[in-house]
């Protein structure tokens, strides 16, 4: 009752932009499953209100575009608790209720139980077909050895975000050693052994101190993990943790003493700057698909506009690669004239587009987008480059090294099957 209760609370937030005219063709559905409780309920949280904003601005211009007539798109929310069995359920429970598009993100032992739970039921009921779309599950073998035509994935990988942190680390010629820290499940075990394999190619200088996993959001005290870390010597963190895990390693880190810069994949924001404070200036490294600091126009017009939607400080964490996600959902159901799986999937596999400066395109080998990838250091607000602070914290992230989509690309080892 409740998830219904939240399901039916989400589709009425775009009753104002889109008014239906009585026999007026119906929505498209589209299902987040996602954890609003636990852990990371608010990662979750901050993933609604993108997809939100995104949603709403389909529907401003006046929906989607299908053989039936123009449909408005409407998002509904499942918790799945960041538990498997969770999201496989509520999958199912999205699909009963006529969803026909599948988005998660924030858990990539979820999403590869979800790319197979699809692959299933595709294959079992071929007039309920849906399409998978993946805004932050960033586990390589995801679109190498369990790549899926129903799945896409709109997020770098983690290979792909390591080699951006790499291009930094290997300027970085103090650097001596590092201590490698991550949550123990497929993402965090990827981030570790990808950071091994690119410090000997890059930097065979740098020795590894430490090599720690740690259970995904149960440790409660990581002053543990921070005073090992003090004591191994290491000048820096290399560590893929978000949300709690995240937050309570850096505070801990601070509170020991710990003097080292962090190399992290989502150090930028849910709580991370504020935690750090200003130990973290000129230390704590993020790199992401693009930054409010990015310096263009175009790029501060989009913030703006967010900071508007979103007012509030704790709302402040602005995804673009989920924009740039609705948008090419979109697109393809444009092109398509249909809502049909085959036919989005089809258009979506060649689907590119550009919006607030961002330019991507999705790869049809392996349907792993391409786009190009930031690197920011935290600074204090109002530095040269930190117009902006992150969620009211007064330390924002200047934009130190701009990957191109071509750099930033990697090779695939996915061997598709299509129909």
């Amino acid at each position: 009752m409740r998830r219904r209760v939240l399901k039916t609370l989400a589709a009425t937030l775009f009753a104002p932009a889109f008014v239906h005219a009585q026999g007026s063709p119906a929505p498209v559905k589209l299902a987040m499953i996602e954890g609003l409780s636990g852990g990371n309920a608010n990662g979750g949280e901050a993933v609604f209100r993108n997809l939100v904003w995104a949603v709403e601005r389909v529907n401003q211009r006046g929906g989607v575009v299908t053989a039936e007539g123009r449909r408005p798109l409407q998002l509904d929310r499942y918790d799945s608790k960041g538990q498997i069995e969770e999201a496989l359920s509520a999958m199912r429970s999205a699909i009963d209720d006529g969803a026909r598009f599948i988005l998660q993100g924030n858990s990539s032992a979820v999403a590869a139980a979800l790319i197979e739970a699809v692959n299933k039921h595709n294959e079992r009921e071929p007039l309920r077909r849906v399409v998978f779309l993946n805004y932050s599950a960033v586990d390589p073998i995801l679109t190498n050895d369990k790549c899926s035509f129903w799945h896409f994935r709109f997020d770098a990988h983690a290979d792909m975000r390591m080699g951006a942190l790499m291009s930094v680390i290997k300027q970085d010629a103090q650097l001596k050693s590092v201590y490698l820290l991550g949550q123990d499940y497929s993402f965090g075990q990827a981030v570790l052994r990808e950071a091994r394999r690119q410090l000997a190619v890059q930097r065979p200088d740098v020795q590894v101190a430490g090599e720690e996993l740690h259970p995904m959001f149960r440790v409660k005290d990581f002053a543990p993990y921070a005073v090992k870390i003090k004591a191994s010597g290491a000048g820096a963190v290399i560590t893929g943790n978000f949300s709690t895990d995240l937050t309570l390693l850096v505070k801990a880190a601070r509170e020991i003493g710990f003097e080292g810069k962090f190399y992290t994949f989502y150090g930028n924001a849910l709580g991370a700057p504020a935690a750090i404070g200003e130990a973290g200036v000129g230390k704590v490294v993020a790199v992401a698909d693009w930054l409010p600091n990015v310096q263009t126009a175009q790029s501060e017009a989009f913030y703006q506009s967010f900071r508007k939607r979103y007012p509030r400080p704790e709302d402040d964490y602005v995804h673009m690669r989920m924009q740039l996600m609705i948008e090419s959902l979109a697109k393809a159901i444009d092109t398509a004239r249909s809502t049909d799986a085959v036919a989005v999937a089809t258009e979506l596999e060649r689907t590119s587009v550009t919006f607030a400066g961002q330019q991507g395109a999705m790869r049809a080998a392996d349907h792993q987008f391409q786009q190009q990838l930031v690197v920011g250091i935290m600074e204090k607000q109002g530095s040269p480059g930190v117009k902006f602070d992150v969620e009211g914290s007064g330390y924002g992230f200047r934009v130190i090294r701009s990957i191109t989509a071509a750099q930033a690309e990697l090779p695939t080892t996915c061997k598709m099957s299509r129909l």
